[in-house]
């Protein structure tokens, strides 16, 4: 696996991309360095990281189970530490869907889909990071 970035102005923003896709990522670092709100920060990505790995993987499994997935979304929110490096020690994710879905099913569901597929999850865990979810069924 390999990832390209190019960076856009003269400051911190830049594009990356990927082979597995044409379509391309803004990053941009914070206004203290530079950054002028023109893509995700990095550290916004490890959690849209976490937050879809596990989705999908969520999602594969309820349609296997022949779940009606009518909306779906997820909010993860981390917390970090003050010391530099300011890295994650908290997140937490919230899994909001709605249609015909039995709730043992979807409990299971994320169990297996966060702590036994999700890579990025097992990185983090491996970092130190405690790593939670709740799952929010709407009828």
């Amino acid at each position: 696996m390999k990832v390209e970035l190019k960076r856009i102005n003269d400051a911190v923003h830049f594009e990356a991309s990927s082979p597995s896709s044409t379509v391309k990522v803004n990053i941009d670092g914070s206004p203290e360095i530079g950054g002028l709100g023109l893509g995700v920060r990095p550290m916004e990505m490890v959690l849209m990281a976490l937050g879809s790995c596990s989705s999908l993987d969520l999602i594969s499994i309820l349609k296997k189970q022949k779940q009606v997935i009518r909306d779906f979304s997820v909010s993860v929110e981390g917390q970090r530490r003050e010391q530099i490096p300011t890295i994650f020690t908290k997140i937490h994710m919230t899994f909001t869907l709605t249609g015909e879905i039995n709730e043992d099913k979807a409990a299971r569901a994320a169990e297996l889909a966060v702590r036994k597929y999700c890579s990025v999850h097992d990185m983090l865990v491996a970092g130190g990071v405690e790593i939670s979810y709740s799952v929010n069924i709407k009828p």
